[in-house]
């Protein structure tokens, strides 16, 4: 009998992992995870690259050679990255062929200082994607406003694409119609829309931790909103799933999207992102639980997925409940008075600089090595 984890795609999700390294490809651990748990992809960004290349020996020799020659910093990084996804994109080939290009993904992150430039987005993306030279890759680009024209390009060039960084059902559906515009663009000009992937990463744990704290100051100084507040606590998140995905198939069932469906192409599937629970008071599988469903992606760090294997319930729980959702985020806003907006507007705002400062601590990790190998 399958495990927990491995009957999840029984019910039309894919798990995906949220990390990466080089000794995990090369022991042979990732392909264990594939043929064992029907692991589907791996997702990267940088802080995981800098707990990976700052904080073991797995790249030390490569370092020392690349350091020997006048790629700066960044490129050696991103030299490094390259070749892991490369690696882990060949182990995942399989996958990708036997479900048609749906999935068996490895996804890159462009640099995070790019997050509020269009034009070095989409140079850097059509750089990687050139360099990867792999069908079965991702290249990820946060869901900024500035983010939102560089998905329309890269898609109607034909680039696979992963945003990033959401967090509001309103920059959601914003990035979805600039997947469909794209598409929309690329057949325009006579291109096949035939496997063209992307995945739209709605954040979840982030939420409940921002949004947490400020339902307890309510219910502490507002005794007419302690009542509604108590109801919300670790609630705001899944909800707001659950609206994103009934936005999902508002979109991707719609009769434009069937136009384009017709010629080959393929939704743009959610996948929900920052699920590994960060409140020890909820039980620590409660953001895989809660939104399995069909046409869906979960990526999981390797903590919460181990554990989901041990004691996961999977059932297809993601359609049930989207009244009580909507009714959840109806009494944040207009009962307790918290605006959903503002907070995923500073969780924007901070996811960037999250990434930012561990891309930069690695920068002057590597940065260091070679002054040490000169030395």
């Amino acid at each position: 009998m399958k495990n927990p984890l491995a009957q999840i795609p029984d019910y039309g999700q894919s798990i995906w992992l949220d990390y990466i390294r080089r000794s995990f490809i090369q022991s042979g651990e990732l392909k264990k995870l594939i043929d064992e748990d029907g692991l589907r992809g791996v997702t990267s960004n940088p802080a995981i690259f800098e707990e990976a290349i700052a904080r073991s020996s797995d790249y030390n020799d490569t370092i020392n050679e690349l350091a020997k020659t006048d790629l700066t910093t960044e490129e050696i990084f991103l030299k490094l990255a390259i070749e892991d996804v490369q690696s882990a994109a060949d182990e995942f080939k399989g996958v990708y062929q036997d479900t048609d290009a749906l999935d068996g993904y490895v996804s890159l992150e462009v640099s995070p200082n790019l997050a509020q430039d269009t034009e070095g987005s989409i140079t850097e993306a059509r750089s990687s994607w050139e360099t990867l030279d792999r069908k079965n890759v991702m290249i990820k680009i946060p869901g900024t406003k500035e983010g939102l024209p560089a998905i329309t390009q890269l898609i109607s060039e034909g680039i696979n694409i992963n945003v990033t960084l959401l967090f509001g059902l309103d920059r959601y559906r914003a990035v979805a119609e600039a997947y469909i515009e794209g598409l929309e663009k690329r057949a325009a000009n006579g291109e096949s829309l035939e496997n063209i992937a992307s995945v739209a990463s709605f954040f979840l744990s982030r939420i409940d931790s921002m949004v947490d704290p400020l339902l307890e100051a309510a219910i502490k100084n507002d005794k007419e909103k302690a009542v509604a507040g108590e109801k919300l606590l670790g609630k705001v998140a899944i909800a707001s799933a659950k609206v994103a995905y009934h936005i999902y198939k508002e979109l991707f069932h719609s009769a434009r999207f069937k136009a384009l469906e017709a010629k080959g192409a393929k939704p743009q599937r959610l996948l929900w992102a920052s699920t590994s629970t960060k409140n020890p008071a909820f039980p620590d599988v409660m953001y895989i639980e809660a939104l399995i469903g069909p046409d869906t992606v979960n990526t999981v760090p390797k903590d919460t997925l181990e554990a989901y294997r041990d004691h996961g319930q999977p059932e297809s729980r993601l359609e049930s409940g989207l009244e009580e959702a909507q009714w959840v985020l109806y009494q944040l806003e207009d009962v307790v008075g918290i605006k959903l907006a503002d907070v995923t507007q500073k969780l924007e705002d901070e996811g960037i600089q999250k990434f930012i400062k561990p891309f930069g601590s690695l920068m002057d990790v590597l940065a260091q090595k070679r002054q040490e190998l000169i030395a």
